[in-house]
């Protein structure tokens, strides 16, 4: 008999921020509809298989695509494809193992395919098995999203619904953003790696999400809600995603098919930063950034605004893992472009 609940209460403290998707129902702090049998999206779920002799994990069913004519549940490849591991057919669940005492829960969904890790996206799909989900896409607390994409911008205003934390908010803060990311083999045990992305869309938030809530879409905060961003890692401070305009043609290639969101048409007038001052500091980033990515106390590397009312203009965001010690060297300036240094720790798949 597998281990139950009680005793991941007791340890899924010390081992969040290892193996962020291992999520105890203690530990929620704003989800608990997302947590329960629900038809929606942006709730609870995941792989059966994802399970070992210790620890059960789940993740979030974000939102619901379409190719082909047929319907898939959209989340990450880490939360439906056990990080490569997983078999076509393999079920998925609603809710996931950790919100059922880690015992199988209803079968919503039939993994289908991934895009492999290192493809510079974490996603993955599920033929939704009829009458289990919402057919049309909606997301608790957010409703049905905009089929139109948006591209992720510095200053947009976007909300999430996942597992964890349930509806939030927050702005973006970096795009084209360099990361490195770290993963876990197995749920709560294994080898841990480390996965390396280009162009993401960080958040700097200490609440916008937390483990669990990978898979969760990220959407336009207004009415829209058009589609931004795949949410997959972070840290105690800040939440990463995939834009889904590639996460769309990843999904695409590996179906053999053109994917695209369940949703209405709507598509949003938000306004955000775009001045000559964002493509120069696009520039002295694309410069630098294999050096700086090359240091062991940088994590991360992109495009944002200085922060704490300091100006407009856009600046090369450093991100330095906190427990890296001095980082006087880090330059103030890139060709003659500033520097914002943000200090966290690791980034790690939620």
């Amino acid at each position: 008999m597998r281990l139950g609940i009680r005793l991941l209460i007791i340890v899924a403290f010390t081992l969040l921020l290892s193996s962020p998707k291992l999520i105890s129902k203690g530990l929620a702090d704003g989800g608990s509809n997302h947590q329960v049998r629900n038809t929606h999206f942006g709730v609870s779920g995941g792989n059966v298989n994802d399970i070992t002799k210790r620890f059960c994990c789940s993740g979030t069913l974000g939102s619901l695509v379409t190719v082909g004519g047929n319907a898939y549940v959209l989340s990450n490849n880490h939360v439906l494809g056990l990080s490569g591991q997983a078999n076509v057919g393999d079920d998925i669940s609603q809710p996931g193992l950790i919100d059922n005492g880690c015992q199988t829960p209803p079968i919503v969904a039939d993994f289908t395919a991934a895009a492999p890790l290192g493809s510079n996206v974490d996603a993955a799909v599920a033929l939704l098995r009829p009458g289990q989900m919402d057919p049309t896409g909606f997301i608790e607390d957010i409703g049905v999203p905009s089929s139109v994409v948006r591209a992720p911008s510095v200053g947009l205003s976007v909300a999430k619904s996942g597992r964890t934390t349930g509806f939030t908010t927050g702005t973006i803060a970096s795009i084209n953003t360099s990361v490195n990311v770290q993963y876990q083999r197995s749920c709560g045990q294994g080898k841990k790696f480390v996965v390396s992305y280009t162009n993401q869309v960080v958040i700097n938030s200490s609440t916008f999400s937390a483990g669990g809530d990978s898979g969760s879409l990220i959407v336009t905060n207004d009415s829209n809600h058009q589609p931004v961003a795949l949410l997959f890692a972070g840290s105690s401070t800040t939440t990463i995603g995939n834009p889904v305009g590639e996460v769309l043609t990843r999904i695409s290639a590996a179906l053999g098919g053109t994917a695209s969101f369940i949703g209405t048409t709507q598509a949003s007038s938000m306004t955000t930063v775009a001045t000559q001052e964002m493509e120069r500091a696009h520039e002295a980033k694309k410069r630098h950034e294999q050096k700086l990515m090359s240091r062991p106390d940088v994590i991360g590397v992109g495009v944002g605004l200085p922060g704490d009312n300091q100006g407009d203009d856009a600046v090369v965001v450093i991100y330095v893992d906190q427990d890296a010690g001095s980082i006087a060297d880090l330059p103030a300036y890139l060709d003659d472009v500033k520097v914002r240094v943000v200090r966290t720790d690791r980034f790690v798949a939620r």
